[in-house]
């Protein structure tokens, strides 16, 4: 089968616009994650990270969501010389609740329905790179971000595509933020993964793209050398117990990489700081026979960024691979799992070869994801 290589990606944050500003703040320590007064959002002052007002223009044709995705794709692709009209390219798009804040500003009917519509999107912004083989959309929980990374690398693998340009977004409003603080899963401050006093998320937005070719392109290529998914079949919103489900779809990117355990020199996790699913990490990366790799979490600098996450944190572990620099977890202090897991709260610098980034969602779904340095 074909050599997967990430050829380019982008992310676009409220901490920086491109994939090198991101990660040189994150080795600063620098957060999006801020306390906000928005009382469009949630009635009282709130932790999250989000993008200014200003921060996008407003056009007709598009809104703030698609905005995102195209002003990171264009940096992406940019970046190389792929063209969209190529019948050899693809383009999948990311996403958990793409312009769902539409149901906050308009009258629904019929039209309201189509403007809302996924497919929407994605037609519009194909069109607007003139992508002529129709988008594909994968939104399936907080894991759509990593499972369109493997569909793409499967679909290059076997021969359907020579480039592939993944980019996702989510947005956060008033829709979105009631439906986690209805959980109670949010934060009353900035989160903490994996640390005992940890009791929640901060939301945030953001997009990212990453551009996937069977054409190595770089002196030092990145390669997407294995990936799975697998599902709890436990609850619609409750994590495994054991972690056993998540450990599947580790072993089994491992396996396909032909890579063993020892061989990931960090673990990128999903790390979204609320009580269950940290703990059923932990027992899955201990199952997995990880628990002596460094683990991190983004989301103190990024919050859930929903279907942009498993992308955002995806290109910063990219990042950290050609960096030889393995971020600290930011917002962890203490140990507050059950199981004893490496997590970092120190910058590592040193030789890096392989990592594997997890997610885990709504409805029990688990993906992994292996890049490695060639």
């Amino acid at each position: 089968m074909k050599e997967v290589f990430v050829v380019a990606d982008n992310i676009i944050s409220p901490i920086a616009f491109s994939t090198g500003e991101n990660f040189a703040k994150l080795v600063q320590g620098i957060t999006g994650v801020q306390q906000h007064i928005n009382t469009a959002i949630h009635a009282a002052p709130f932790y999250a990270s989000l993008f200014e007002n200003n921060n996008f223009t407003k056009h007709n044709n598009y809104t703030k969501f698609e905005e995102l995705l195209i002003a990171s794709i264009q940096i992406a692709v940019q970046q190389t010389n792929i063209n969209p009209a190529d019948t050899k390219t693809l383009l999948i798009l990311s996403t958990t609740k793409g312009n769902i804040s539409l149901l906050e500003t308009g009258t629904y009917n019929s039209s309201l329905q189509q403007r809302i519509a996924l497919t929407t999107s994605a037609k519009l912004i194909a069109a607007h790179f003139n992508f002529i083989n129709q988008p594909l959309i994968i939104s399936n929980a907080c894991i759509s971000g990593v499972l369109a990374i493997i569909t793409a690398m499967r679909f290059i693998k076997n021969g359907l595509y020579e480039n592939i340009v993944v980019a996702g977004a989510d947005v956060i409003s008033k829709f979105v933020f009631s439906g986690f603080h209805s959980f109670q899963a949010l934060s009353n401050g900035m989160c903490r993964p994996f640390d005992k006093d940890r009791n929640g998320i901060n939301l945030g937005e953001g997009a990212a793209t990453i551009i996937l070719s069977s054409h190595e392109k770089n002196d030092v290529n990145i390669i997407v050398a294995g990936g799975s998914a697998s599902n709890d079949a436990n609850h619609i919103s409750g994590p495994s117990r054991t972690g056993d489900e998540l450990a599947q779809a580790i072993r089994s990117a491992l396996q396909e990489a032909q890579l063993s355990a020892s061989d990931i020199d960090f673990i990128s996790a999903h790390g979204t700081a609320t009580v269950y699913n940290d703990e059923m990490e932990a027992k899955a990366i201990a199952v997995a026979n990880m628990q002596d790799v460094p683990v991190n979490s983004l989301k103190a600098h990024y919050g859930h960024t929903l279907g942009a996450a498993g992308l955002i944190e995806s290109v910063i572990s990219i990042a950290s691979l050609k960096q030889n620099t393995v971020l600290p977890s930011k917002g962890f202090n203490t140990l507050g799992v059950s199981k004893s897991i490496n997590v970092c709260n120190t910058i590592i610098q040193k030789p890096l070869r392989n990592c594997i980034k997890t997610a885990s969602g709504f409805g029990g779904c688990n993906a992994a994801v292996i890049f490695s340095k060639q």
